[in-house]
Parts: structure tokens; sequence; C-alpha cells
């Protein structure tokens, strides 16, 4: 049995995983701030895992943690994460020594992209990116079955790939970024903007019913046939694809899934996508990359840090 640890800037969240890749028992509690206090309650997680299932402390093969930022998975160590407040943090190290078991670590999006490569959409495959679409475009690249995380711990960074040279500032504080285009943020950004120019869209009256203006907002209005909002979504898929056919081109992986929130919007999303996608694809003959969504979900993180 191991255990995976999803360490996020709101909770931290837990799973004993077995043989067969399933949680057994999982468990979740508020980040607290501070080095010590995180690995304090993820001391404490650990061990309320095992209370849950039964089983001896000593019976837990290793423990891994997915963590937000720069990661040395070598040293075990948190280079930066400015989400926990982390500079140089051992956070491995110090947790194998609370506990006295073996400890891995990784970045949070390249641990996620190990679960469902194992686990879900990509388990039938030798090769997967996982494309995250939320706030921001997080990226897990796996080749070989192996985490692709560049020499310093910081490659599969697909989100700060440019597709427009001198475009929309980035979070970042670069300009163009795919995260700009292709994230929920910049989905909400375009919906606004055609908004602004179509007072009577139906995404008026949806971003009205919901109190706000979320990424399904084009969604749904294109869905029931607004013409704004399918220029809106016809915009946003164009950019989504131009990403993914520059990830699909330089690596060639298998399979390649979307994840995150945007993903909710299922197999609409792919169908929009997909012959866009094919129309900027170098041609490599009769093998193609498989377009799918991710299964997987939060548990992909707890999944895939046990797999470390």
């Amino acid at each position: 049995m191991r255990i995976g640890i999803d360490l996020g800037g709101t909770n931290i969240a837990a799973g004993l995983v077995d043989e067969k890749l399933s949680i057994a028992a999982r468990d979740s509690v508020r980040t607290p701030r501070g080095a010590e206090n995180v690995v304090r309650e993820m001391e404490a997680l650990v061990r309320s895992l095992c209370e849950q299932a039964g089983i001896n402390f000593q019976e837990i093969e290793s423990v891994g943690i997915g963590s937000p930022g720069s990661i040395d998975t070598g040293a075990g160590t948190v280079i930066y994460s400015n989400n926990l407040g982390f500079d140089n943090v051992p956070l491995a190290g110090m947790l194998s020594g609370a506990l006295g078991v073996p400890v891995r670590i990784g970045n949070d999006a390249n641990v996620a992209a190990l679960g469902e490569f194992h686990a879900g959409a990509g388990k039938a495959y030798e090769s997967m990116v996982l494309v995250t679409l939320g706030t921001g475009v997080g990226g897990g690249i796996i080749l070989g079955g192996k985490i692709y995380d560049g020499f310093n711990g910081m490659g599969g960074e697909v989100g700060h790939m440019t597709v427009v040279k001198d475009g929309a500032p980035c979070t970042c504080g670069r300009k163009g970024c795919w995260e700009a285009y292709a994230s929920a943020t910049g989905l909400i950004r375009l919906t606004k903007a055609a908004m602004e120019s179509n007072p009577n869209s139906l995404m008026v009256s949806i971003a009205d019913e919901k109190g706000k203006v979320s990424g399904r907002t084009a969604f749904l209005a294109a869905r029931q046939g607004d013409s704004a909002a399918e220029a809106v979504v016809s915009e946003y898929c164009s950019f989504l694809a131009c990403g993914a056919a520059n990830l699909i081109n330089l690596f060639q992986p298998a399979v390649l899934c979307f994840g995150g929130g945007v993903s909710h919007e299922g197999q609409y999303l792919i169908d929009r996508v997909l012959p866009l996608l094919e129309s900027e694809l170098y041609p490599v003959g009769e093998k193609k990359t498989v377009l799918r969504l991710a299964e997987l979900g939060n548990d992909a993180g707890i999944i895939g840090a046990a797999m470390l």
C-alpha cells in the first residue's frame, strides 16, 4: 500500500492507494501556513488513513507528495512555491523523518499526469500529455512511462509557450502565452468582450441568472444557438487547438488529454477542437495522437503521488 498526498494552497488531500490503483481511504485538511505545520498535518493525515483502513503503519511502502511550484525531485525539495510561501524547503526529507518511511515529491501537475497515465485516460497508452484547463493552463508530459520534467524540474509548463506574439498579458509577466487564451480566465475574458459588443446575447441573461460570467457562460449559450456565443466558443477552441497541435508536433504522444474545469464541457469540446487540431498537425502517417478527456478528476493527484 502507498499513500499519495495532493498538497494545495487551500487544502491537503491524501489517499491510501492499493495495488489496483484504487483509493481505499481518503482524508483532507485545510493547508496551514509554514512548512513545519504542513508536515505536521501531512503526518497526521497519513496516520489517520492507516487507522481508517485498519492497517499497521509499517505496511506503508512509501508516501508521495504532489506540490505546486518548482521541485527538485532528486533532493526532495520545493525550490519555490508562491502558493505555499515555500523557498528551498526540503519537504520530502522533513516528512520522511517524521514518518520513518520513504517520501518522494513531484510537481502537482506532473504528478496528476502520472496518475491519469497509470489509472485514467492514459492507461492504455505508452505516452501521454495532460493539459489542465482551469484558472491557468497546466500540463504534464509522460514519456516512456516517466514524467518528463526537464533538467531543472520545470519541464511541462505548457501554458507558457507563446501562441500570439506580443499578445494578451499573462500572469507570468510575458505576453501571448497559451494560458492567456486557453485557460478558463482567458475564456471569460473573451466572453465578457463579446457580451459588451452583443448586449442582446443569451450570454448576458445566463450570466445574470448565474450571478457572474464563468467559463461555462459562452458554452451554455452556444449550445442554445446564440451566434455571439458560438463565435466565442469557436475562437476559444481555435486557441486551444493551436497549443495542443504544438504539443503533439513536439512530442507525438499516443494520447493528449484535457482536464480541468473547461474539460467538463465533455465530448462537445472534443468535437469542436478535433477538426481544428487536425488541420494544424504535421503529417506523420497513419498513427495519430488520440484526443481524450481526463477521467480521474481530483483523484489524479493522489494516485499520481502514490506512484512516485
